[in-house]
């Protein structure tokens, strides 16, 4: 019989703090069985192993930024939107890396898998955000990869301290939403 007080969402929740605290790849069950209180396996009354608590941990996240980004682009378009976007972003993989990191390299198990919906959160988000700029088309696709690759890659290495140089981290994010702005802008004109 499942231990009260535990489900599947509670012990994500608690996989999901856990991470964000020493790492998604230092993430055990043991660890998180010691953490709630409970044997390692009890834990499996609630969810599949390691994998399947990575996963859901990754589903969580993918809806926490989907309703994040979301929530900080409403009312906006253009380069407000796109700062809205991208500080949203980088607020949610500072304080939460490890359940953030769970989101990268997942694979959908089917079209059924919460995660598919999840990522469509966070993809119509940023796809709203791009047709404030009125693109091609034909480079919407291209323009939501680059917009995903330069927030992640920005939030990311900001999240593991990643910028070493003296240089103030703020007006480097400045600076790139200014570019990225910019850019966008550029595109559609032409």
């Amino acid at each position: 019989m499942p231990r009260a007080g535990l489900d599947p969402a509670t012990v994500t929740e608690a996989g999901a703090a856990l991470a964000d605290e020493i790492g998604i790849t230092q993430l055990s069950m043991g660890g998180l069985a010691e953490r709630l209180g409970v044997k390692t396996p009890s834990l499996y009354k609630h969810v599949d192993g390691l994998a399947d608590l990575t996963h859901r941990i990754a589903v969580l996240a993918a809806t926490e930024v989907g309703d994040a980004l979301r929530d900080a682009t409403q009312g906006r378009a253009g380069g407000e939107a796109l700062a809205g976007a991208a500080q949203a972003l980088r607020r949610y993989v500072k304080a939460h890396p490890g359940r953030y990191a769970a989101t990268v390299g997942v694979r959908a198990s089917g079209s059924d898998d919460p995660f598919v919906a999840a990522s469509l959160r966070t993809l119509a988000s940023l796809s709203a955000v791009l047709h404030g700029y009125r693109l091609d088309p034909a480079d919407e696709v291209h323009a939501l990869r680059m917009l995903r690759s330069v927030l992640h890659g920005f939030a990311t290495l900001e999240a593991s301290d990643g910028f070493q140089m003296a240089t103030d981290v703020d007006e480097s994010f400045d600076w790139l939403i200014e570019f990225l702005d910019r850019g966008l802008r550029a595109n559609a004109e032409r």
